[in-house]
């Protein structure tokens, strides 16, 4: 069995599970909403995202866990802050008890534990950013990776308001053209993959 990585707050990790048994955690588009909002109430508050993507089987963050000084009230216990990967566990939970419920089954419905792998350098931030969005594409949902509506792709290309570092990550790419140039560009999964230990 792999050993997970610590995780800890002020470090930036990949994230990824999929359904036990490799059974489908999305089956409508409510399921991927609801998620989110999910997410929304128990990770934001910790973790900064950089990129995500929804697939029916399995998903992917990349996010830098908060500071502990950070002021989070409301997500402390008597002890302090709980471990991050607390706010996760919550996370889904709550979305297994809905799932469950909403589709008459029983039982887990992730394989645990969720997996983590530290990211550190700019470069491998970029790279697991290009992987995580090209998801789709590599498993043959789509052909290209603007035509999948559940990533944060789409919301770095919008003038929507987000809660994504947008000029941190474009920066990074030098800018937009780059980005969408790179997204374009076939990227390396197989060694992306041995790398994560996927």
């Amino acid at each position: 069995m792999q050993k997970l990585t610590n995780f800890t707050y002020g470090n930036t990790y990949h994230l990824y599970n999929r359904g036990i048994n490799s059974c489908n955690i999305f089956k409508e588009e409510d399921n991927y909403r609801y998620f989110l909002s999910l997410y929304e109430k128990y990770v934001d508050p910790i973790a900064e995202t950089y990129a995500w993507v929804l697939m029916p089987n399995h998903f992917h963050f990349l996010v830098r866990v908060k500071e502990e000084t950070l002021n989070l009230s409301g997500f402390e216990n008597r002890t302090g802050l709980k471990p991050p990967h607390q706010y996760f566990s919550n996370l889904f939970n709550a979305y297994t008890k809905a799932f469950n419920k909403r589709y008459d089954r029983h039982g887990a419905l992730f394989e645990r534990p969720f997996k983590r792998k530290l990211i550190e350098g700019e470069d491998f931030l970029k790279n697991v950013l290009l992987y995580i969005h090209n998801n789709p594409v590599h498993h043959r949902f789509c052909d290209h990776t603007e035509e999948y509506p559940w990533s944060s792709y789409l919301i770095y290309l919008s003038g929507n308001s987000s809660k994504l570092p947008r000029k941190e990550v474009m920066e990074m790419f030098g800018d937009e053209a780059n980005f969408k140039f790179c997204h374009e560009e076939k990227a390396e999964i197989t060694k992306i993959e041995e790398w994560l230990e996927i």
